[in-house]
């Protein structure tokens, strides 16, 4: 059986190796090299892929959980829907979480993903307390801010490659509903919208669905979404409303056309106004759809997501949504947020700024344009998410990271390279 990434691109064999314990682990990895582990496998790219993968999904047991600080423990293979189903009618939820909750515990970190609430929260690694992890040798060690400070610096965002996690302490947030108050807004073009996310920067969370193929004096418009959660004491399980794409979409039927019809319609629907909905719409839409990404056809996508410094970030954004606009390759998700500070990790994501995600079908010329901007990106100080990537050449990566050449000397030095690496990785030499 071979695993895939999310994107369903790349495609390739591999051999699959599956927990089955610490002592099996470090068999596994005494016995063989260049492996990478591997989650639920929502990574959109190629970072979660190999010639050999260590599958932790099964290694999903919640440990302990102190009802007075937060604190849970849990096995690295638990989903985020996992503690959301235990713990949202206990009254705690996620202090950070992406658009999904259906990936592990192990994946978020090595990821350090983010989510509406980084100008306010930042990352995952900040609700991290400590994890353990299995390195090149077989050796597990605990790290944190203090123990072990640069294995945990190096493995928050290192996609992977610093070995196993097989546990964290991270810390939930109370919460006394699981209903968000959320404001929309509808805005008419980019410095509008800009105009927008500063009035209501003050929101814990903030979002933002962008029509990537408006021109002239469109070009920008979106729909803001801001929120909190409310405190009405409605703690009770949300219903499964869940749908089903059964199948692959003809690749033909995402098309320019098709786009911006979505795109005008649904811009056209947005409404300014205030309204209260349960977690899963306003965090997580897409997990309502099982199969989504075979929207996009037997050939796969991929999410091109950028982040751009705060103070070029007007100037940046409009002269790639200029580019993807005169190009016709347009996304009907298309998101816009707003970060706050960058962290101490060292492949860490996430700025002072903004970042745009955008969801395209592989097809003939797409990487062409992707290449066209990067270089917008770079010439604005920006960089490319990892985590999503599946394209990114070295030296563009790695203009984007200043601290990559201590990631790949620690990596030696310990012996990480030999033992650990993704195509990712050998795409971009880390």
């Amino acid at each position: 059986m071979s695993l895939y990434s999310w994107g369903n691109y790349p495609r390739i064999e591999n051999r699959v190796i599956r927990y089955t314990g610490e002592r099996g682990l470090a068999e596994t990895i005494s016995k063989n090299s260049q492996m990478i582990p591997y989650g639920n496998g929502r990574s959109y790219g190629d970072s979660a892929l190999g010639d050999t993968i260590l599958h932790m999904r099964n290694h999903d047991l919640f440990i302990s959980f102190d009802d007075q600080t937060g604190l849970l423990r849990c096995k690295s293979g638990v989903l985020l829907s996992e503690i959301l189903d235990v713990f949202v009618p206990r009254g705690w939820f996620l202090k950070i979480t992406p658009g999904t909750k259906l990936i592990t515990i192990g994946g978020a970190i090595a990821s350090d993903v983010h989510g509406k609430n980084h100008h306010v929260e930042g990352c995952f690694s900040e609700c991290v307390l400590s994890f353990r992890i299995m390195t090149a040798d077989g050796d597990i060690i605990n790290c944190s801010r203090e123990e072990n400070a640069d294995m945990f610096h190096a493995t928050c965002g290192g996609m992977g490659l610093t070995g196993v996690i097989l546990e964290a302490d991270i810390y939930l947030k109370k919460i006394n509903s699981k209903n968000i108050v959320q404001t929309t807004v509808k805005t008419s073009d980019l410095k509008a919208t800009f105009d927008a996310f500063s009035e209501y920067k003050h929101m814990p969370y903030s979002v933002a669905w962008i029509d990537c193929l408006a021109k002239g004096s469109k070009l920008g418009r979106c729909l803001l979404m801001a929120g909190d959660f409310a405190d009405d004491g409605d703690l009770t399980p949300n219903a499964d409303r869940k749908k089903d794409i059964p199948f692959n979409f003809p690749s033909f039927s995402l098309n320019n056309l098709s786009v911006s019809a979505f795109n005008t319609l649904y811009y056209a629907k947005g409404k300014n106004g205030v309204a209260k909905v349960d977690y899963d719409q306003f965090f997580y839409p897409l997990d309502a759809i099982n199969n989504w990404n075979r929207i996009y056809g037997r050939n796969g996508f991929t999410q091109y997501q950028f982040i751009l410094p705060l103070d070029a970030s007007y100037e940046g954004l409009e002269k790639i949504l200029k580019k993807i606009a005169d190009s016709g390759k347009g996304s009907f998700l298309a998101v816009l947020k707003l970060y706050g500070k960058a962290n101490e990790n060292w492949l860490s994501f996430p700025m002072e700024g903004y970042s745009l995600a955008l969801d395209f079908k592989i097809e003939h010329g797409l990487f062409d344009l992707l290449y066209k901007l990067d270089r917008i990106v770079l010439d604005y100080g920006g960089r490319i998410y990892l985590t999503k990537d599946v394209r990114v050449p070295e030296k563009t990566f790695e203009q984007g990271y200043p601290m990559i050449d201590k990631f790949r000397e620690l990596r030696e030095q310990t012996g990480m390279n030999r033992k650990f690496s993704s195509l990712q990785s050998r795409r971009v030499n880390i």
